[in-house]
């Protein structure tokens, strides 16, 4: 459900929804005077968290990188198993570009490592267990699909690198922690400074937002990934861009 969310959500509405939001609580909540203790252990806190966070959106980044990579790998190998399958019968050519569709929209629709791994093992499944005249063609497209496993481990590797449980709990707290002594921070009644106080907690909840939607395959980029799949499954095997 979270995923579908993000997935509908566009990042400038969550912006000035944020910084909406931020600017009514900025103007509201009561002002706390700090102590010099106290801005120490913002300063201290601000510092872990730009600290922890950076490396994970940067290993984000560096995911959906290689993962445009990889997709393109796997839809290039796709293009040359479908032109074995030319020279096959047409209701056998059928049968097996079925398995392959099935498996493509699985992998395009979001459906995890899982269901893709399960599609692709139904396909060498097909081809192990066909007994027809045309046994000399299947097993060498077989030993294409097969050759074609590393690549997708590769694939499979990169979806699981996803953003664990005990790091969201961590920024978490630290996100927690730096927003309210930020709101909680007297900066007068001056609008300007209210603004700016609104924007920079905008800012830090954005970089949670982007890491979720990164993390989950919902950023713009991130779905950009597919792009080679979705082209290659809609021309019918014929072209990949």
């Amino acid at each position: 459900m979270i995923t579908n969310i993000l997935r509908r959500v566009r990042l400038t509405w969550l912006f000035f929804g944020f910084f909406i939001l931020y600017i009514v609580v900025a103007a509201t909540l009561p002002e706390i005077k700090l102590d010099s203790a106290a801005l120490t252990l913002f300063s201290v806190n601000s510092f872990l968290y730009g600290f922890y966070i950076a490396p994970i959106l940067s290993a984000q980044k560096a995911r959906i990188e290689e993962m445009h990579k990889v997709v393109r790998s796997e839809a290039n190998a796709l293009f040359s198993i479908m032109l074995k399958t030319k020279s096959l019968p047409e209701g056998l050519r059928n049968d097996i570009q079925r398995l392959f569709v099935d498996y493509i929209n699985a992998m395009v629709a979001g459906k995890g490592a899982t269901q893709g791994e399960k599609r692709y093992e139904k396909i060498i499944t097909f081809l192990l267990e066909y007994k027809g005249s045309q046994k000399e063609h299947t097993d060498k497209l077989l030993d294409a699909v097969v050759a074609n496993q590393q690549n997708r481990t590769m694939l499979n590797m990169h979806l699981r690198n996803k953003v664990y449980s005990n790091e969201w709990m961590i920024m978490a707290v630290l996100f927690s922690i730096t927003l309210g002594f930020i709101l909680m921070l007297d900066v007068g009644v001056s609008p300007l400074l209210i603004t700016i106080k609104a924007l920079l907690c905008t800012g830090l909840t954005m970089l949670i937002v982007i890491l979720a939607k990164l993390s989950t395959l919902t950023h713009k980029k991130a779905r950009e990934i597919w792009n080679p799949l979705k082209n290659f499954n809609q021309s019918r095997f014929y072209r990949i861009d």
